[in-house]
C-alpha cells in the first residue's frame, strides 16, 4: 500500500522511514498479495475475449480486478473511509511503534484512476494511459474545510507488443512495486516512485524489468534556494537554487514461475536499485559554503512465494539489504553521515515472512517482517534500530452465502534503539520498546468469502497495550507517553476495482 506510506508511527522520535516506504506522501493502499497465476502476469484479472487483447494467457483472478488492454476509458479506485476515536473521546491515530503495523488504525485515503487503453492496428500493438488522483485525510466533511491534500501517483503511458512479441516499453510518473503484505500496509520487496521510464519483456512465466527514474526529496540536502541581489544595480533580489541535485533510482527485477499442479506453483525473484547523486555545494552561513560529494547506494534482494491458485492461498518470504545511499530510502536525506559528508557505511537487512490460508469458511492472514537499520555514523546512536512485527489475523465467514463474518487480530511488535537508557540508580541498559495489540473486527462483504474480496464493512476494536520504554519513545505530555493502555473503536469501509495501481504488468 501505500503508504501508505505509510507510514512511521506519529511521535516525536519516529524511526528512520525504511528503504521502501515513502516518507512525504500519506498511507498507501494495498491489494491483495500474490494472487498469481502460472503465467507471466500475475495479479491481473481473465482477459476480454477479443484478439486484441494481449494477456491471453491470464488464468482466472479475483474478478475485482481490471482485464488486460482493451479499447477505451475505463475507471479504477481503491478507498477507505476510517471513522472513530480512543474511549475518551479523542480523534483516532495510529498507534504502532514499528515502521509498519496494524492497518487497522490507518487514516481515510483514496484514489481516482482514469485510463485509456487502445489498439494500433498500424504496428499491431497497444497502449495504456494512467491518471491516478489520490486524496488522504482531512475530508471536508470531518473538518468543515474544502483544503484536501491531494497528490498525483501515477501519470504515465505505457506500449505493448511494439516492435517485439511481449515487449512493453512506459514513461511517465508511477507507482512502481510489487507484491505487498497486506496486513501491514507494506511492500517489502520494491516500492518505487520516480518518474522516468522502464520496460519489460515478458516470454513464458519469466518476466526481466528494467527501469530508471529520477526524483528529489524535499531537503536541504538535496535543494537549498537563497536570495541574491539582483546584477546590473537593480533594485530587489531573487531567489537562487544554490543547491538543485537530483536522486537518480534504477531498477532490474527477473521474476520466473513453475508451476506445481493444475493451478498452484513457484514464482523466484531477484531484485536489485542503484542510487545516486551529483555532488553540490550549499551554503551554511553567510557566504560561507559546504562541499557535498556524490553519493550512491544499492539494493539487492529477492523474494520466493509458494501458492496454491485457490482461495489465494500462499506463502511469500523476502529478503532485502540495502547499503548507502539506498538504506536510507527513495524520499528521505541521509541523516548521521559519514566522516566524508555521505552515506557510506549505512545499511539495512530487512526480512519478511506473509501469507495466507482459507479451507472451508476459516482463514487465516499472516504479516511479519524483521529490520536491522544502521545510519552511516560509526557510533550507535537513537536513530540505528533493530524492530519487529508478527501479526496473525483469523477470520471466519458466517452463513450460506457467507456475506458477514468477524476477524481477530493480534500483534506483537518490538523496537531497540541504539541509545540506552538511564535508570534512577544511574546504570544503562539499552532502549527495548514492546507494544502488543488485540483487535475484534465483524464485517460485511457483498462479494462473499474471500481474504481479499471488496469491498468490506468493518467495525473495530482495537486495545494497544505499550511498555514504559515504548511511551519513552512519545515526547513529554503526549497522550501515548502518559498511558499504557489504548482503546481504539471505529469502523471502516474498504474498497478496490479496476485500478492498475492493484494489479501488476
Amino acid at each position: 500500500m501505500s503508504a501508505s506510506a505509510e507510514d512511521a508511527p506519529e511521535t516525536g522520535a519516529a524511526p528512520p522511514p525504511p528503504s521502501t516506504a515513502p516518507a512525504s506522501e500519506g498511507p498507501e493502499p494495498a491489494a491483495a498479495e500474490v494472487k498469481v497465476d502460472v503465467s507471466a502476469s500475475t495479479d491481473a484479472a481473465p482477459p476480454v475475449e477479443t484478439e486484441k487483447t494481449i494477456d491471453r494467457k491470464v488464468g482466472p483472478q479475483d474478478p475485482n480486478t481490471p482485464p488486460g488492454y482493451a479499447q477505451g476509458f475505463h475507471f479504477g479506485s481503491y478507498g477507505r473511509v476510517v471513522a472513530g476515536g480512543d474511549a475518551t473521546g479523542r480523534p483516532m491515530r495510529n498507534a504502532d511503534i514499528v515502521a509498519f503495523g496494524s492497518r487497522l488504525d490507518e487514516s481515510t485515503y483514496a484514489e481516482l484512476e482514469v485510463r485509456r487503453e487502445d489498439y494500433w492496428e498500424a504496428t499491431d500493438s497497444y497502449t495504456r494511459m494512467v491518471m491516478t488522483l489520490a486524496m488522504a485525510n482531512p475530508v471536508f466533511h470531518y473538518t468543515g474545510n474544502f483544503d484536501a491534500t491531494m497528490a498525483i501517483r501515477n501519470l504515465y503511458i505505457e506500449a505493448a507488443d511494439i516492435g517485439l512479441k511481449g515487449l512493453r516499453v512506459w514513461m511517465g510518473s508511477r507507482m512502481y512495486r510489487g507484491d505487498d503484505i497486506y496486513v501491514l500496509n507494506f511492500w517489502p520487496l520494491d516500492n518505487l516512485n520516480t518518474v522516468g521510464g522502464g520496460l519489460g519483456y515478458y516470454f513464458g512465466r519469466t518476466a526481466i524489468k528494467l527501469h530508471a527514474g529520477l526524483n528529489q526529496p524535499h531537503s536541504g540536502w538535496f535543494k537549498q534556494t537563497i536570495d541574491r541581489p539582483l546584477l546590473n544595480n537593480q533594485l530587489g533580489s531573487a531567489e537562487v537554487a544554490l543547491l538543485d541535485r537530483q536522486k537518480v533510482i534504477s531498477s532490474l527485477k527477473v521474476e520466473h514461475v513453475v508451476p506445481v499442479g493444475q493451478s498452484g506453483g513457484v514464482k523466484g525473484t531477484a531484485y536489485g536499485e542503484l542510487h545516486y547523486t551529483g555532488a553540490g555545494q550549499r551554503e551554511v552561513r553567510d557566504q560561507i559554503y559546504e562541499d557535498l560529494p556524490a553519493d550512491k547506494g544499492f539494493v539487492a534482494g529477492g523474494q520466493v512465494s509458494a501458492f496454491t491458485g485457490k482461495r489465494s492461498t500462499y506463502a511469500t518470504l523476502v529478503a532485502r539489504y540495502a547499503r548507502g545511499l539506498a538504506a536510507y530510502g527513495e524520499f528521505n536525506a541521509p541523516v548521521q553521515l559519514a566522516l566524508d559528508r555521505t552515506s557510506k557505511g549505512a545499511h539495512e537487512l530487512l526480512v519478511s515472512l506473509a501469507g495466507n490460508y482459507e479451507a472451508g469458511p476459516f482463514g487465516v492472514m499472516l504479516g511479519s517482517y524483521y529490520r536491522i537499520f544502521r545510519n552511516a555514523s560509526p557510533a550507535l546512536d537513537y536513530r540505528d534500530l533493530n524492530e519487529g512485527i508478527l501479526l496473525l489475523r483469523p477470520q471466519i465467514w458466517l452463513g450460506k452465502r457467507r456475506f458477514a463474518g468477524i476477524a481477530l487480530e493480534g500483534s506483537y511488535q518490538a523496537q531497540q534503539r541504539g541509545s540506552t537508557s538511564i535508570a534512577d540508580d544511574g546504570t544503562t541498559t539499552p532502549l527495548f520498546a514492546q507494544v502488543g495489540r488485540f483487535g475484534i473486527i465483524p464485517f460485511l462483504t457483498p462479494g462473499g468469502q474471500g481474504a481479499f474480496t471488496r469491498p468490506h464493512f468493518q467495525l473495530i476494536y482495537l486495545l494497544t497495550a505499550r511498555d514504559a520504554a515504548a511511551r519513552s519513545l512519545y515526547a513529554v505530555d503526549d497522550v501515548y507517553a502518559r498511558r499504557g493502555i489504548d482503546h481504539f473503536i471505529g469502523m471502516t469501509a474498504e474498497w478496490w476495482f479496476g485500478s492498475t495501481s492493484y494489479f501488476r504488468d
